[in-house]
C-alpha cells in the first residue's frame, strides 16, 4: 500500500506561518525551502524515478486560516511504458478562509504505453484562493505518447466552480481536428477564488463563479512552460475582487 504526501501549514496568533506537517509519501517528500516574508515555500522532490504500473500517487494539502503556501515541484515527472497496466496521480486540496495556494507544477509526461488517470479535488472556503500551473505532455520527444483522463473538480464555499473531465485516453480521437490536432503538449493556468487582473489574454475563460483559466496548446514544451510561467507570476499577485 502507498503512502500518501501530506503538506499541512498554518498561521499562528502572532502572524508566523508554521508548516505543521511535511509527511513524505512513496513518491514526493516535502522539503522546506527559504522562508520568504509573507508565507512558506515548500519543494516536492520525487523520491522514484517515476510512475509505473499499479503505481498510486497520492497527496494532501491544506492550508489552514490566512495562511500563504507555495509549492515548488523542482522537476518534472514522467510516466513509463506501462505495458498494459494503468497508475494514478491523485491530489486532494483544503484551503481555509483566507488561505493562499500557489503551486507552479513541472510538465507531466506521459510516455508512450502510460495509461494515467489523475484527479485534482480542490475545496475552497470564503475567500481562500489557489492558482495552479499545469502541464501535461503527450510523449517524450518522437513518441505518440500514452493515455491520460485528467478529471478536476474545485468548490468554492461548497458551491462547484470547476468540474472537468479531460479524456485523452485514445491517440485516434484526441488528434483529430477541433480536438488538439497535431499538438501533444496541453498548458493551463488555473486561478480559484477570484478573478485575476493583469493585461487580457485572448485564451482566458472566465469560470461562472470567481475564477479563471488560461489553456494553450503546442507541439513543443519550452514555448508553452515560458507563457504559463509568466502569466502565473501575474495572476498569483491578483488584487483583491
Amino acid at each position: 500500500m502507498t503512502a500518501p504526501t501530506v503538506v499541512t501549514v498554518e498561521r499562528d496568533g502572532a502572524g508566523r506561518h508554521l508548516a505543521r506537517d511535511l509527511g513524505p509519501g512513496s513518491f514526493l517528500a516535502p522539503r522546506p525551502l527559504l522562508p520568504v516574508p509573507d508565507g512558506l515555500r515548500i519543494a516536492l522532490v520525487g523520491t522514484t524515478a517515476g510512475l509505473l504500473a499499479g503505481d498510486d500517487l497520492s497527496l494532501r494539502i491544506t492550508v489552514g486560516p490566512g495562511a500563504r503556501l507555495r509549492l515548488v515541484e523542482p522537476t518534472g515527472l514522467v510516466a513509463y511504458d506501462h505495458r498494459g497496466g494503468t497508475s494514478a496521480w491523485r491530489a486532494r486540496i483544503d484551503i481555509a478562509e483566507g488561505g493562499e495556494l500557489r503551486w507552479d507544477s513541472q510538465p507531466f509526461v506521459i510516455s508512450s504505453g502510460a495509461s494515467v488517470e489523475r484527479s485534482m479535488d480542490v475545496r475552497l472556503a470564503r475567500g481562500a484562493r489557489m492558482v495552479w500551473r499545469d502541464t501535461l505532455v503527450l510523449g517524450r520527444s518522437g513518441e505518440r505518447g500514452g493515455g491520460v483522463r485528467a478529471t478536476t473538480r474545485a468548490s468554492y464555499d461548497g458551491d462547484e466552480l470547476l468540474v472537468e473531465d479531460l479524456d485523452l485516453t485514445d491517440p485516434w480521437l484526441r488528434e483529430l481536428p477541433g480536438i488538439l490536432g497535431p499538438h501533444r503538449v496541453i498548458g493551463s493556468v488555473t486561478a480559484l477564488g477570484g478573478r485575476p487582473g493583469g493585461p487580457p489574454h485572448p485564451y482566458r475563460t472566465d469560470l461562472a463563479g470567481p475564477g479563471a483559466q488560461v489553456r494553450l496548446l503546442d507541439t513543443v514544451a519550452p514555448a508553452v512552460e515560458a507563457e504559463l510561467g509568466r502569466l502565473t507570476d501575474v495572476w498569483a499577485a491578483w488584487g483583491a475582487s
